[in-house]
């Protein structure tokens, strides 16, 4: 059953590709330009679902993201899939854990869960360790909902190259990144939609992302109220690009917050 949340919104933490915005040693100008919105942490968003908070994705960059925009809990954390940009900021859960007093839910797929207890082990070890680590209690998941924080979250699959990624539907809302192709079975459970997130990496092709040009024919096919594109490149300016895009497409920027209406409430 879908209900309204009295406060409920998608908070950008980050809007960049695996590298982020400046990258290291370029001088173009996105990489020096004065608009805030060309600064791009490493992709995620934390999800404002009344007094719950669930983060999709901890990048490198999610101490200074959870500083940055005030994230004082977690009630859950979701993954996309197990690429360097979107895991190894894992262990900055820690002082979650200690305000929280309580070990958090993480889900992932099989194939990411795996790659996570192996990346960072110490934290799966059940050995006695003098040192704090991590307390996640770790989920499964697979192409059937989930109750995530008390929300009926609906994994979608999609390909990221020859690999598999996994958005997340959330009501009459959708979050997908580092997708290079969406199948057809889930282009069916994006249909209807207020919010859609999309992996928009730069113009020229590339094997495993999607283009401006791919993200824009998948919202004109799913029709979204409103579309946000995500995982962008030092190849995009903020104020250009946004310039030229349908009125109800913008580019994602590291703070943005979008208030939505409804989600799955179990």
């Amino acid at each position: 059953m879908l209900e309204e949340f009295e406060h409920a919104s998608i908070l950008v933490l980050g809007s960049g590709t695996s590298v982020g915005v400046p990258m290291i040693g370029c001088n173009c100008k996105v990489c020096t330009s004065s608009d805030p919105r060309d600064k791009r942490l490493r992709p995620s968003v934390l999800l404002k679902l009344g007094g719950k908070r669930v983060l999709i994705d901890t990048t490198p960059d999610f101490r200074c993201q959870a500083l940055r925009y005030g994230i004082e809990r977690l009630d859950a954390v979701l993954y996309t899939h197990s690429h360097a940009d979107h895991i190894l900021g894992l262990d900055d859960v820690r002082p979650f854990n200690f305000l929280q007093k309580s070990d958090i839910p993480m889900y992932a797929s099989a194939d990411t869960l795996e790659v996570i207890e192996r990346t960072f082990e110490y934290v799966f070890d059940k050995a006695p360790s003098q040192s704090s680590r991590p307390r996640l209690t770790p989920y499964v998941f697979d192409a059937d909902p989930i109750c995530v924080a008390g929300t009926s979250m609906l994994p979608i699959r999609a390909f990221h190259g020859e690999g598999l990624v996994y958005g997340f539907r959330f009501g009459d809302c959708a979050y997908l990144t580092d997708h290079s192709a969406i199948p057809p079975e889930s282009m069916e459970k994006l249909e209807g939609l207020d919010v859609l997130f999309l992996d928009a990496l730069r113009h020229n092709p590339h094997p495993t992302h999607s283009t401006v040009e791919e993200s824009l024919r998948t919202v004109e096919k799913l029709r979204p109220k409103r579309a946000f594109f995500t995982h962008i490149s030092h190849d995009l300016s903020h104020a250009q690009l946004e310039a030229r895009l349908p009125a109800h497409v913008r580019l994602a920027y590291d703070g943005l917050e979008i208030p939505i209406g409804m989600a799955d409430r179990i």
